[in-house]
């Protein structure tokens, strides 16, 4: 077997830390949250009373104390989300965490304790479980997805199909789940899709003069390109590639792929993944397998706030 690209398969499949999450951008993706819930943003015409008109009942002073349980099995995720909440809504709000990102967290589990102004927790506490259950249910579904993947070296990768304005937070909890991050946006890989090949007529001189421009670019960028037919991938192989996209291929097919590509660019398949068929490709020495289903089709887990 050659060896398939200048690019290490590491360097092709990374995951997203807390860490690499600009501070910035969840702060006003907070602020979002707060001022729809405050003050009605997002509608044409805003309601002439605003604000927590509830809270507003409660004693002004007092100070309320939280635990956040969880209520089904989960896979935890979000929970750096928590302190930019409460510091949202009221600087003397504390959160003092339990568990971490990654965690597999049992009913009943306590993920974490809330503590501050009781009016501010309160006001905090619908949007806080929205990012946690929201993120946490990415994170739990991924699990499921890369355990069917454990006995095998393919590794687990995210798409684009992300809920725009959350994409990096929704690729953190695929992370969280034991996934790998694939294109964060449009700026990190040549990746020559259908619609693209459509535009360049399909395996034409034009096909070949943007992969020999890519190559040129010295960008060090890895560049991709999509086949739906194993007569595509030859071309592709005298071309030096460094990654061909198998796209809504048979079983059969993507093992033959495998062999015919036989190391000379890193595999990767897509389309129609889902739990039920990745038993059916663990096996056929693919590199990677590519899914939005962990994010799209995740459903938002059952996560409680009980005051003590």
């Amino acid at each position: 077997m050659t060896s398939p690209t200048t690019f290490a398969k590491e360097a092709l499949h990374k995951q997203l830390s807390w860490e690499q999450i600009d501070p910035d951008y969840l702060r006003q993706l907070v602020g979002l949250a707060k001022i729809e819930d405050l003050a009605g943003a997002g509608l044409a015409e805003r309601p002439e009373q605003l604000g927590d008109i509830t809270s507003a009942l409660m004693p002004g002073t007092a100070i309320g104390k939280a635990q956040i349980v969880a209520r089904q099995p989960l896979v935890a995720c979000g929970l750096g989300m928590i302190p930019l909440v409460l510091q949202a809504y009221a600087e003397a709000c504390h959160f003092a965490p339990s568990a971490k990102d990654g965690d597999a967290i049992e009913p009943g589990k306590v993920i974490g304790t809330i503590e501050g102004p009781a009016t501010a927790l309160l006001q905090a506490e619908r949007i806080l479980l929205n990012f946690l259950q929201h993120l946490s249910g990415i994170a739990t579904e991924t699990r499921f997805y890369t355990a069917a993947l454990e006995a095998s070296t393919t590794a687990l990768l995210d798409t684009r199909k992300t809920l725009p304005g959350y994409r990096v937070l929704q690729k953190y909890a695929f992370a969280c789940g034991g996934g790998f991050n694939h294109r964060i946006g449009l700026f990190d890989r040549f990746m020559l899709k259908d619609n693209h090949l459509a535009l360049c007529g399909a395996t034409g001189s034009r096909v070949e003069e943007a992969i020999a421009f890519a190559q040129k670019s010295e960008s060090g960028i890895p560049i991709e390109v999509e086949v739906d037919r194993l007569e595509q991938i030859p071309p592709l192989l005298d071309l030096g590639v460094d990654v061909i996209l198998l796209d809504n291929f048979s079983p059969e097919d993507l093992d033959s792929a495998v062999t015919m590509i036989n190391g000379r660019a890193y595999t990767e398949a897509s389309g129609g993944i889902s739990l039920e068929t990745l038993p059916h490709l663990c096996h056929l020495g693919l590199d990677f397998i590519s899914t939005g289903s962990p994010v799209h089709q995740s459903t938002w887990k059952d996560i409680g706030l009980d005051w003590i």
